[in-house]
This record gives C-alpha cells, structure tokens and sequence, in this order.
C-alpha cells in the first residue's frame, strides 16, 4: 500500500472520529458514578438520599454526577408529590434508552472483569436469564468484528454496503 494511500486513510479516519458520538456519549456517562448511579436508577433509587446511602457516594460527587446526568436530559428531577421538600429523579427516555448500554457492559465485566456476580438480570415473565448483548445483523443472525465495515449511512440504506 503507498504512502499516499495511507495518509488518506488516517486523514479519513480522523475525520470520521470528529464527528463520531462516541465521545460525546462517554463524556456524559462513562465515569464509574454516572454508571452506578444509572444502574441505581435502572434499580428504582429515586431520591438524593437513596443514592447516597447506596452506593457510599459523596455527597458533593453525587450533586456533581446528578447535575449532569439531568443536564445530559438522562434524568429528570422533579418535586416529590408524597413530599415536595424532596426531589424525584427519575429516568428520562433517552435515560431509558441505555438500559441495553448498561446490560452489555455488565455482561462484558462478567466475562473479562470481575467474574459473575450471585444476581442476574432476568424476564420478568419467564424469571429467565436474559440472552447476552451482541451486536447483530438485520436479520438477527450475530456479527463478529470481522463481519463488519464501516460505511456512509446512505449506501448501508439504500443496500449498497455489501
């Protein structure tokens, strides 16, 4: 491969991870509070004080990580309606929306981390272990890195990727 060819492609590279969200997504959760905290409110936490107790968290770092965790419009905050001296955080959609995020890092953390814990997330129709995360093709059938190609949006819909 020529000189030129690989400089375009680092320069093609670097311009597509401008614009990834990757980082964007990572600035906003991807410290180890966010995680807990997000995991707490997968779990039902709901008030300042219940998070606090829960994970042993500061209370500054807690104010910190909720502050942008409701910036980030992945909580929301609201007066309690029991008792309107305390706040309600609650997950938003976009919140909502990180629960298969959450799911396959836990179960990433299982397998190459800290091995598997006593609980499980499981159907609450069947009590069933849920399937493990994985990144799967249109038709459901699951993609190895080696199966995949990064491509314009447009080509991938109008069925051109292959």
């Amino acid at each position: 491969m020529g000189q030129g060819k690989v400089a375009s492609q680092i320069d093609e590279y670097r311009k597509q991870a401008v614009q990834c969200p990757f980082p964007a997504a990572v600035e906003l959760i991807g410290e180890k509070w966010a995680f807990l905290i997000l995991r707490g409110a997968f779990n039902g936490l709901r008030h300042f004080e219940e998070f606090q107790a829960a994970l042993g968290i500061a209370r500054n770092i807690l104010s910190d990580r909720l502050c942008k965790l409701v910036a980030g419009e992945i909580l929301e905050r609201s007066p309690d309606e029991s008792d309107r001296r305390k706040v309600v955080y609650a997950l938003t959609p976009k919140g909502e929306a990180l629960m298969p995020v959450v799911v396959a890092l836990r179960q990433w953390g299982e397998e190459w981390g800290c091995g598997r814990a006593d609980v499980v997330l499981a159907d609450r129709r069947t009590g069933r272990p849920v399937r493990k995360i994985c990144v799967q093709a249109e038709d459901g059938r699951p993609l190895g890195l080696d199966e995949l190609i990064w491509v314009a949006r447009k080509d991938a819909e109008a069925g051109k990727a292959a």
